[in-house]
């Protein structure tokens, strides 16, 4: 069966690029070039997990109770335990990130009336890897499988309390939550990618950007996404004016020698709410 054990694993983290002037600036410039050394010092870590949010519908059938998943949850932080050395650094390095975040001097630290404003999230979140993997990996001829955790827009959130004491010497931890956005599972790495989640439209949904009025009533196909005017494809007595729409091109007549006065294409601008979409509030 060969089973996979617990103790053969990598976390890889990077601190942002944006926090590099504010290690200089705090003298703490050693402290940014830590990357490698939070790799190896981390003792412990939790692979995340995730579930699916339902709906459940108890009248469609007699004694039948159906769930429909609609939203994957994942959880909301991931916990990882590093070794502190003599220097603690480990646990210089995220108290000055979590400093970072809220905008926290040092020179100002002790001031009573002390206050602070937060940077923007994109500077301070950083996409964060897990690697699993067996002790056979890089050897020659073995399948060397591993599997990847990429978490995407994460920061450090709480640092656990640390207890000392005069009792017999164990090695100092410090174990740091993240939270993140969410994660993704596979075979190697993620980067993360800038910009907007698209906006494509899903299979036998109109086309936003060829929805057609006629006298009032929305003129495209429902099911084919076909903007062509016919008397088929009339539905939802909705008035163009509840969305906010430009004006578009003339469109076809309406069937055999029947001519629609004013029937135009009205492309609908983007972030606004139409009819068929998956996006913002549906039509009244």
């Amino acid at each position: 069966m060969q089973p996979a054990l617990t103790s053969h694993f990598e976390c890889n983290f990077t601190i942002p690029q944006t926090m590099k002037k504010w290690f200089e600036n705090n003298s703490l410039k050693n402290l940014y070039e830590l990357g490698t050394t939070l790799t190896i010092s981390c003792s412990e870590a939790s692979l995340p997990g995730s579930s699916l949010a339902t709906h459940e519908l108890n009248n469609d059938f007699t004694g039948v109770t159906q769930r429909h998943a609609y939203r994957r949850l994942y959880d909301d932080r991931a916990d990882f335990t590093f070794y502190v050395n003599e220097k603690y650094e480990q646990i210089r390095v995220f108290e000055v990130w979590m400093r970072y975040i809220t905008g926290e001097q040092i020179a100002t630290a002790a001031d009573p009336t002390i206050s602070y404003r937060v940077q923007y999230p994109s500077d301070y979140k950083v996409p964060l890897y897990i690697t699993k993997f067996e002790r056979d990996l890089g050897v020659k001829g073995a399948r060397s499988n591993k599997i990847v955790y990429s978490f995407f827009n994460a920061f450090p959130i709480s640092i656990n309390s640390m207890p000392v004491s005069y009792d017999s010497s164990q090695l100092l931890k410090c174990t740091v939550s993240f939270t993140y956005d969410r994660y993704v599972c596979s075979n190697s790495s993620l980067a993360p990618v800038s910009g907007q989640p698209s906006q494509s439209t899903a299979t036998g949904v109109p086309n936003p950007s060829e929805v057609s009025y006629a006298g009032g009533q929305v003129a495209t196909d429902a099911f084919t996404g076909d903007a062509s005017l016919n008397e088929s494809s009339l539905f939802n007595n909705i008035a163009p004016s509840q969305y906010n729409i430009s004006p578009g091109t003339l469109s076809n007549s309406i069937g055999e020698g029947e001519e629609l006065a004013n029937a135009v294409t009205r492309p609908v601008e983007e972030g606004l709410p139409y009819v068929g979409r998956n996006v913002g509030p549906l039509a009244p």
